[in-house]
């Protein structure tokens, strides 16, 4: 008994009423996963490749698709109302959906032929990184930086030839840089672009390499580079400094210096986005009475007034003091200051006296156990009699 087929839109995972974009990209998934080049051996995962490749091809014809829907696989079968004879990959073209779909797997596309692999390219970015203080990232500030940078070689003015040299124009890609290379896959013969093997895309060959670089065209040089911190930076964050990197190819633009900034953590504050955070301790006494304390910030010392009665773990603000925003300098975050009421541990005697007649006066004893023996002492809450022996 013939094995029955899965319905073409479950193998894709597609609703019935996709369009033309979902059903492709639904095939593109599912041929990158199973195409036969990328899981060589596998004879389950050429069947799943040739399954989706079948419904792909009805469906996405409008008139197949049409009697697929009426007919369900009869319609491919002899004697059916389509009259196909079964599905036939030879039958089939896939040269343009080979070059759309498949041309990330074998290394070049049909859009990307007739590209010289020779011409002008940008050089690579240079990454670094330099250590700043707090102060630094929230003011800004200037850094020299010291680094081994690629430089033009002056010897051979970046050829790479030994100066009087010959240099020849690659034979097998004819100084294009590029060859084409034919695949043959279960669509048939396919054709990609790839770099020249022999020059290496340079579409030109050194016979005689310079001394100084050893062919390479470039030599190290140690290079001090300024570079301007913003107010504002944080931790992890970048500077970019244009045309600093590596030199380009044929031709073409540097690179670019990224110099990554990290930022040393300050012994009292602590930074989130704009806003800067720290805690300030008080006496008993500010706390109850309230007065002028003396608060450090990023600016400086500063005078903020505590209010009677304030209790531990109180928040305040002092708007304008954060970090300045990297886009408009002239904008600031907040510093938010937690003020820790600070409980003494060491009591002179006439300390605790006080103390102590401050409790009776201000009745803040309550939940002392004399105090409930004085409230109690008449015997009259008869539940909580007891308690205490």
């Amino acid at each position: 008994m013939a094995e029955s087929k899965r319905d073409y839109y479950e193998v894709l995972g597609v609703d019935k009423n996709a369009d033309d974009a979902a059903l492709k990209k639904a095939y593109r998934v599912l041929a990158k996963k199973y195409h036969p080049d990328m899981n060589p051996g596998d004879a389950e995962a050429e069947k799943k490749f040739k399954e989706a490749s079948e419904a792909y091809a009805v469906l996405s014809d409008p008139e197949k698709r049409r009697q697929y829907d009426q007919f369900g696989h009869a319609a491919f079968e002899n004697g059916g109302p389509g009259g196909f004879g079964g599905f036939d990959f030879n039958s089939m073209d896939f040269s343009d959906l080979f070059g759309d779909i498949f041309g990330d797997i074998f290394g070049g596309s049909s859009r990307s032929r007739g590209r010289s692999y020779n011409g002008p390219m940008k050089g690579s970015n240079v990454r670094t990184s330099v250590r700043i203080t707090f102060e630094e990232a929230v003011f800004g500030c200037e850094k020299e930086l010291d680094l081994n940078l690629k430089e033009t070689c002056k010897t051979c003015n970046g050829t790479g030839a030994k100066p009087g040299s010959a240099i020849d124009t690659c034979q097998k890609c004819g100084g294009k840089g590029q060859v084409v290379r034919q695949t043959q896959t279960l669509f048939g013969m396919m054709q990609n672009v790839q770099p020249c093997p022999d020059c290496r895309g340079e579409g030109k060959i050194i016979r005689d390499k310079c001394t100084s670089c050893h062919g390479t065209g470039y030599i190290s040089e140690r290079k001090k580079i300024q570079v301007s911190i913003p107010a504002g930076i944080d931790n992890g964050q970048s500077v970019r400094i244009r045309e600093k990197g590596e030199p380009g190819l044929n031709g073409g633009p540097r690179g670019d210096l990224l110099v990554e900034v990290i930022v040393s953590r300050h012994p009292k504050f602590v930074r989130q986005d704009m806003n800067i955070f720290s805690n300030v301790n008080i006496s008993y006494a500010q706390a109850a009475l309230g007065g002028e304390v003396l608060i450090d910030t990023i600016d400086g010392m500063v005078s903020y007034d505590v209010k009677p009665g304030t209790q531990t773990d109180t928040k305040v603000r002092l708007k304008g003091k954060g970090v300045p925003s990297l886009r408009n300098p002239q904008v600031r975050g907040d510093h938010y200051i937690t003020l820790t009421v600070v409980v003494p541990t060491h009591l002179s005697s006439e300390a605790k006296d006080l103390l102590k007649r401050f409790d009776e006066l201000t009745d803040n004893s309550l939940h002392s156990v004399a105090n409930y023996r004085d409230k109690n002492k008449d015997g009259k809450d008869k539940k909580k009699k007891g308690l205490f022996k």
